[in-house]
């Protein structure tokens, strides 16, 4: 049996950041994206944990983390991760998604706390497609309060190519996210928390438009991830992140997509990577 503990840090403004902890060995920040919470990662972290100690934080919002508060944006991320940094001693990063920028930025922001990262397909905007495309439907259906709908658009605005499932209709898709979200368990009540964080972010993303020159200055060896079923505008990211980092290397894992790293992923792929890239 893994044994996991649980702790927090304190970000710069009082806002608590938990995080899980599993395994022994060199740290290990698993950060996760957009719909997810550190409990999407717990499958990845248990294959690494006979190497690493795993710390898994809840980003803003979810789980053990407090509320994102009235001036989120990118210095707050910057923040809770290197508060999580600094109380962990971790120099090392794997991070997923919106959980990338908000690496890419710390990086850049806070040089001296970061070795190293790997980063799965930070949806950068860099061009037509772009990862923001869906997300004024997604906020007026938020606004309007129908979370089934919201949590729809998000699906087929992040879907994987050849996904079938996000392909279908959109009123089927949403009925079916309405059944999901009326359960009574412990998942559908993480989705009901996880939809409305979504705006959080598509706010980190747009603020992260134009800027992927800036990253330049990072230098560090970062090790770029993705997967070959991902959609069209996260390999743009990584070509243009590729081309501005200096001490980039790339790694396409064949037969998965964006979310290859979660649970009901694959995530035995990922950590055979990141087992290459951080020993």
């Amino acid at each position: 049996m893994t044994e996991w503990t649980v702790d927090h840090a304190v970000s710069r403004d009082g806002t608590i950041i938990g995080y899980r902890q599993v395994g022994a060995g060199p740290s290990l920040v698993l950060l996760a994206g957009g719909m997810q919470s550190s409990r999407n990662f717990t499958q990845l972290a248990e294959l690494l944990a006979d190497r690493f100690t795993l710390h898994l934080p809840d980003r803003r919002g979810r789980g053990l983390s407090g509320p994102a508060g009235p001036d989120y944006g990118i210095d707050t991320e910057v923040d809770d991760l290197s508060a999580v940094l600094a109380q962990t001693g971790a120099r090392d990063v794997f991070a997923l998604s919106s959980g990338a920028i908000a690496t890419l930025w710390t990086a850049l922001r806070r040089p001296p706390l970061l070795g190293r990262m790997a980063l799965y397909e930070p949806p950068v905007p860099v061009g037509t497609p772009s990862p923001l495309d869906f997300v004024p439907r997604y906020e007026r259906e938020l606004a309007a309060g129908n979370l089934a709908a919201a949590m729809s658009t998000i699906m087929k605005g992040t879907s994987d190519r050849r996904d079938w499932f996000t392909g279908l209709p959109r009123p089927l898709l949403t009925a079916i996210m309405g059944m999901a979200l009326r359960g009574r368990d412990e998942e559908a009540a993480a989705i009901r928390e996880l939809v409305p964080t979504f705006r959080y972010d598509a706010q980190l993303i747009a603020a992260t438009a134009g800027h992927v020159r800036s990253f330049a200055a990072i230098r560090i060896p970062v090790l770029l991830i993705g997967g070959d079923r991902s959609n069209p505008y996260l390999p743009m990211a990584l070509d243009a992140l590729q081309q501005e980092l200096p001490q980039a290397g790339r790694v396409e894992i064949r037969g998965v997509g964006h979310i290859a790293a979660d649970n009901v992923g694959k995530p035995g792929l990922v950590a055979s990577e990141l087992r290459r890239f951080f020993i």
